[in-house]
């Protein structure tokens, strides 16, 4: 999809009959009783391609297990049920995978953009035709509503879509010398092996915004997918062999206690050029201090604590309404540009709070996989650890919960109920930490000067939104927000097309859109002298 938050999306120990409707036990204060299916005994996803799940790790061409023997168990988030076991690599695996990427990069980096765009154009069409498989994947190993996954499954093969048109496209530049006799130009060149650490919030999609633009540039990679969804990422990595990507180009490492150490093994490993990583700004810290050693190309997508602000002159609210859930509650709020704080105007902020608690409490909470449901689980017991936390400390501090506030153990362990909260306050963990989970705090402001304090008023900066419809005030206070990214008048703003990142304590960098590319490219500039002006003869 953050700085002190649950989001573990890169750990440094470990990545570690029909169901019929049961209604939520009658809670004070909460006049809006959520859906929910009840968790009754599911049976086994089928995949139409069973062979797509897939129990080793991608290394030069060939699925391998640790040298170790070693394997750690993935289980669904949904029902506490092992789905699976993948290799527990180390070090020496890893080195392994560094070696085939080094190997294979004497070559790949010799193919043209037009070969390299056809590639990816075949790994498209791969994940295209088994698209069903992979958003079946996706949900079962994330916990994510089917629709959603299918959703997720069409933007990640997007990149390889993007990229496949971008590859062609790299060129540099003649640039007019000042020193008369010289001609000066550049080349983009790619950066070299990429290491690529991705999260499990969208096991599909993190990983095709970095390996899309890695391969376009002819670089080749050693990618880490989340210990808690490694299987997406496999899945992917068998499509790309079946698209004829040569052995080594990708290379896809997995591990769950032995992260650290092999996040550690790609940040200081010397044929390791490159380091793109998403996750929690804390963790982006410690990897970027051990990539410091060998100088290397990074760029960080880290944590968000986005602000959704709705003027009073906002010209539909229902649209407003429904940008924020959209924005705060798609995967369960498990997404870093979903947004944390809810800024809304005074005049309005009593309707608004209404309509938008009446969505939320129709809202059906289920396995991904049942028909209707529109919410899962959230991703392990940290997480509703960390949301029940909030919930409790705004309820402490004078917020009122209308919706939902409690977990759902009828469901499973992982599931807590969408929750909105009215009446939030700066001094709320709401107010100051990434909840990442499905909680909305509701926050009340009357003027532009004080909302765009407030939202500017953290360390992070990945994205903003906010609704109006005057015109001098959508660009005012879309150039005013402290963010890389800016939602105006929607909800939703993830693109291939559109560049992709944050700044401050976000990180650094553009993921996806022409920008892309750019990030695994150094640029060599070539300076020709002793030309001569003068026609000869």
């Amino acid at each position: 999809m953050a700085s002190s938050c649950i989001r573990s999306r890169f750990s440094l120990v470990s990545s570690i009959a029909r169901a019929r409707p049961s209604p939520v036990p009658h809670i004070p204060f909460r006049p809006f009783p959520l859906k929910f299916v009840a968790n009754m005994g599911h049976n086994v996803p089928k995949l139409n391609d069973p062979s797509l799940l897939i129990e080793k790790s991608y290394v030069d061409g060939e699925w391998v297990d640790a040298a170790s023997g070693e394997t750690f168990e993935v289980e669904d988030p949904s029902t506490g049920k092992k789905i699976a076991s993948c290799p527990e690599f180390n070090k020496q695996d890893t080195d392994k995978a560094i070696a085939a990427a080094e190997e294979a990069l004497k070559s790949w980096r010799k193919t043209t953009g037009r070969e390299r765009a056809t590639y990816l154009r075949k790994w498209y069409d791969e994940v295209q035709k088994n698209a069903a498989d992979i958003a079946t994947l996706i949900t079962w190993e994330n916990g994510k509503p089917l629709n959603d996954a299918k959703g997720e499954t069409a933007y990640a093969s997007n990149f390889f879509l993007w990229f496949s048109e971008e590859a062609a496209h790299i060129h540099g530049d003649t640039i007019p010398a000042s020193v008369p006799g010289n001609r000066v130009q550049t080349i983009k060149q790619p950066v070299g092996i990429c290491g690529l650490i991705t999260p499990w919030n969208f096991p599909a999609a993190m990983i095709t915004r970095k390996i899309g633009p890695a391969l376009a540039a002819g670089c080749t990679v050693v990618a880490k997918s989340p210990g808690e969804t490694p299987f997406t990422a496999n899945a992917l990595a068998e499509l790309s062999r079946r698209a004829g990507i040569p052995k080594g180009v990708v290379n896809i490492v997995t591990a769950s206690k032995n992260t650290a150490e092999v996040g550690e093994t790609l940040t200081t490993d010397t044929r390791i050029k490159k380091i793109s990583f998403t996750g929690s700004t804390g963790v982006g810290k410690l990897l970027m201090k051990q990539a410091a050693g060998t100088m290397k190309k990074v760029s960080w997508e880290l944590g968000g604590n986005a602000a959704f602000i709705v003027f009073d002159d906002c010209a539909d609210l229902d649209a407003a309404v429904a940008g924020a859930i959209a924005c705060k509650f798609r995967s369960s709020g498990q997404t870093c540009v979903c947004a944390n704080r809810l800024y809304v105007q005074d005049g309005i902020y009593d309707k608004f709070a209404e309509k938008f608690a009446a969505k939320v409490k129709d809202f059906k909470v289920g396995y991904g996989f049942d028909d209707g449901v529109t919410h899962g689980p959230v991703i392990h017991d940290r997480a509703v650890s960390k949301v029940e936390a909030h919930v409790k400390d705004a309820e402490k501090k004078g917020g009122k919960v209308v919706v939902g506030g409690q977990k759902l153990p009828d469901l499973g362990s992982n599931f807590y109920a969408p929750t909105v909260i009215t009446g939030v306050t700066n001094d709320m963990q709401l107010s100051n930490e990434e909840t990442f989970g499905p909680v909305a705090g509701l926050f009340r402001f009357k003027t532009e000067k004080e909302v765009v304090k407030l939202a500017n008023d953290s360390p992070v900066g990945l994205a903003g939104y906010f609704y109006s419809s005057n015109v001098n005030r959508i660009y005012r206070v879309a150039e005013a927000l402290e963010v890389g990214m800016v939602g105006v008048n929607t909800g939703l703003i993830s693109d291939a097309a559109a560049p992709f990142g944050g700044v401050k304590e976000s990180g650094f960098g553009r993921e996806g859109s022409k920008y892309g590319v750019e990030e695994y490219m150094i640029i060599k500039t070539i300076t020709i002298g002793g030309i001569e002006s003068e026609l000869q003869g």
